[in-house]
Protein backbone atom coordinates (compact mmCIF):
# COMPACT_ATOMS: atom_id res chain seq x y z
CA UNK A 1 0.00 0.00 0.00
CA UNK A 2 2.95 2.31 0.38
CA UNK A 3 3.51 5.22 2.71
CA UNK A 4 0.61 6.64 4.62
CA UNK A 5 0.10 10.36 4.60
CA UNK A 6 -0.82 12.36 7.67
CA UNK A 7 -4.54 13.07 7.83
CA UNK A 8 -5.67 16.66 7.35
CA UNK A 9 -7.41 18.46 10.21
CA UNK A 10 -10.79 17.87 8.53
CA UNK A 11 -10.05 14.16 8.08
CA UNK A 12 -8.87 13.87 11.70
CA UNK A 13 -12.10 15.48 12.91
CA UNK A 14 -14.15 13.09 10.76
CA UNK A 15 -12.30 10.12 12.26
CA UNK A 16 -12.45 11.42 15.84
CA UNK A 17 -15.84 9.80 16.42
CA UNK A 18 -16.25 6.21 17.58
CA UNK A 19 -19.61 6.11 15.82
CA UNK A 20 -18.10 7.21 12.50
CA UNK A 21 -15.38 4.60 12.78
CA UNK A 22 -18.00 1.94 13.45
CA UNK A 23 -19.96 3.17 10.42
CA UNK A 24 -16.85 2.71 8.28
CA UNK A 25 -16.52 -0.87 9.53
CA UNK A 26 -20.20 -1.58 8.84
CA UNK A 27 -19.84 -0.16 5.31
CA UNK A 28 -17.22 -2.61 4.12
CA UNK A 29 -20.27 -3.85 2.22
CA UNK A 30 -22.79 -1.41 0.70
CA UNK A 31 -25.37 -0.38 3.32
CA UNK A 32 -28.19 2.14 3.28
CA UNK A 33 -28.50 4.67 6.07
CA UNK A 34 -31.33 2.60 7.60
CA UNK A 35 -29.14 -0.54 7.51
CA UNK A 36 -26.24 1.39 9.02
CA UNK A 37 -28.45 2.73 11.82
CA UNK A 38 -29.68 -0.78 12.62
CA UNK A 39 -26.13 -2.17 12.66
CA UNK A 40 -24.89 0.49 15.11
CA UNK A 41 -28.15 0.58 17.11
CA UNK A 42 -28.82 4.27 16.47
CA UNK A 43 -31.61 6.37 15.03
CA UNK A 44 -31.38 6.79 11.20
CA UNK A 45 -31.63 10.58 11.54
CA UNK A 46 -28.56 10.76 13.76
CA UNK A 47 -26.54 8.33 11.63
CA UNK A 48 -27.33 10.30 8.48
CA UNK A 49 -25.39 13.29 9.87
CA UNK A 50 -22.34 11.05 10.39
CA UNK A 51 -22.74 9.34 7.01
CA UNK A 52 -22.82 12.72 5.26
CA UNK A 53 -19.66 13.82 7.10
CA UNK A 54 -17.89 10.64 6.00
CA UNK A 55 -19.06 11.13 2.40
CA UNK A 56 -17.93 14.79 2.42
CA UNK A 57 -14.44 13.78 3.58
CA UNK A 58 -14.12 10.86 1.12
CA UNK A 59 -14.29 8.00 3.63
CA UNK A 60 -17.65 6.75 2.29
CA UNK A 61 -18.87 6.78 -1.30
CA UNK A 62 -22.51 6.77 -2.33
CA UNK A 63 -23.34 3.84 -4.59
CA UNK A 64 -25.97 3.80 -7.36
CA UNK A 65 -29.49 4.44 -6.11
CA UNK A 66 -31.69 1.39 -5.71
CA UNK A 67 -35.34 0.79 -4.92
CA UNK A 68 -36.24 -0.54 -1.49
CA UNK A 69 -38.86 -3.15 -0.65
CA UNK A 70 -41.66 -0.55 -0.78
CA UNK A 71 -40.32 1.19 -3.86
CA UNK A 72 -38.58 3.93 -1.87
CA UNK A 73 -35.35 5.38 -3.22
CA UNK A 74 -32.34 4.08 -1.21
CA UNK A 75 -28.71 5.11 -1.41
CA UNK A 76 -26.20 2.49 -0.29
CA UNK A 77 -22.83 3.68 1.01
CA UNK A 78 -19.50 1.88 0.76
CA UNK A 79 -16.26 2.55 2.66
CA UNK A 80 -13.55 3.76 0.30
CA UNK A 81 -10.57 2.39 2.25
CA UNK A 82 -9.18 5.91 2.57
CA UNK A 83 -8.74 5.60 6.35
CA UNK A 84 -6.26 2.75 5.83
CA UNK A 85 -4.06 5.10 3.77
CA UNK A 86 -3.84 7.75 6.49
CA UNK A 87 -1.70 8.21 9.54
CA UNK A 88 -3.76 9.72 12.33
CA UNK A 89 -1.43 10.71 15.15
CA UNK A 90 -3.24 10.83 18.46
CA UNK A 91 -6.22 8.80 17.21
CA UNK A 92 -5.23 5.70 19.17
CA UNK A 93 -7.67 6.32 21.99
CA UNK A 94 -10.64 6.63 19.62
CA UNK A 95 -9.59 3.41 17.86
CA UNK A 96 -9.34 1.67 21.22
CA UNK A 97 -12.82 2.88 22.20
CA UNK A 98 -14.25 1.57 18.90
CA UNK A 99 -12.49 -1.75 19.45
CA UNK A 100 -13.93 -2.03 22.97
CA UNK A 101 -17.44 -1.17 21.68
CA UNK A 102 -17.21 -3.86 19.01
CA UNK A 103 -15.66 -6.49 21.27
CA UNK A 104 -18.52 -6.01 23.71
CA UNK A 105 -20.79 -7.41 20.97
CA UNK A 106 -18.74 -10.61 20.59
CA UNK A 107 -19.20 -13.65 22.85
CA UNK A 108 -16.14 -14.09 25.09
CA UNK A 109 -15.62 -17.60 23.70
CA UNK A 110 -15.15 -16.12 20.20
CA UNK A 111 -12.47 -13.61 21.24
CA UNK A 112 -8.90 -14.77 20.61
CA UNK A 113 -6.31 -12.50 22.18
CA UNK A 114 -2.54 -12.41 22.58
CA UNK A 115 -0.19 -10.12 24.36
CA UNK A 116 3.57 -9.86 24.10
CA UNK A 117 6.11 -7.83 26.03
CA UNK A 118 9.38 -7.01 24.26
CA UNK A 119 12.65 -5.27 24.97
CA UNK A 120 14.11 -4.25 21.64
CA UNK A 121 16.60 -1.55 20.67
CA UNK A 122 15.08 1.23 18.53
CA UNK A 123 16.31 -0.17 15.20
CA UNK A 124 14.80 -3.60 15.87
CA UNK A 125 11.57 -2.05 17.13
CA UNK A 126 11.31 -0.07 13.90
CA UNK A 127 11.88 -3.25 11.89
CA UNK A 128 9.21 -5.03 13.97
CA UNK A 129 6.68 -2.25 13.29
CA UNK A 130 7.54 -2.15 9.58
CA UNK A 131 7.13 -5.92 9.19
CA UNK A 132 3.81 -5.94 11.04
CA UNK A 133 2.55 -3.07 8.89
CA UNK A 134 3.68 -4.84 5.72
CA UNK A 135 1.75 -7.96 6.78
CA UNK A 136 -1.38 -5.92 7.51
CA UNK A 137 -1.03 -4.06 4.19
CA UNK A 138 -0.63 -7.35 2.32
CA UNK A 139 -3.88 -8.76 3.70
CA UNK A 140 -5.75 -5.44 3.48
CA UNK A 141 -4.98 -5.33 -0.26
CA UNK A 142 -6.63 -8.70 -0.90
CA UNK A 143 -10.19 -8.57 -2.21
CA UNK A 144 -12.93 -9.58 0.21
CA UNK A 145 -14.36 -13.05 -0.33
CA UNK A 146 -18.14 -12.58 0.08
CA UNK A 147 -18.50 -16.25 1.09
CA UNK A 148 -15.87 -16.10 3.85
CA UNK A 149 -16.66 -15.15 7.44
CA UNK A 150 -15.68 -11.56 8.37
CA UNK A 151 -12.84 -11.03 10.86
CA UNK A 152 -11.41 -8.02 12.67
CA UNK A 153 -7.85 -7.43 13.84
CA UNK A 154 -6.83 -4.87 16.43
CA UNK A 155 -3.16 -4.33 17.12
CA UNK A 156 -1.69 -1.83 19.54
CA UNK A 157 1.97 -1.16 20.12
CA UNK A 158 2.84 1.03 23.09
CA UNK A 159 5.52 1.61 25.68
CA UNK A 160 4.93 -0.69 28.65
CA UNK A 161 4.07 1.51 31.65
CA UNK A 162 4.47 -1.50 33.96
CA UNK A 163 8.15 -2.11 33.25
CA UNK A 164 10.63 0.66 33.93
Amino acid sequence: MGERRVATDEEMRALASTLRLRILRVCREPRTNREIAAAVARDPASTLHHVRRLVDTGFLAAQPVRRGSRGAREIPYLATGKSWQLSSPGAGRVLLDVFLDEVALVPATDLDTSRLGLRLPPAQMEEFRDRLQALLDEFAAQPDDPDAPPWSVFLAIHPDPNRP
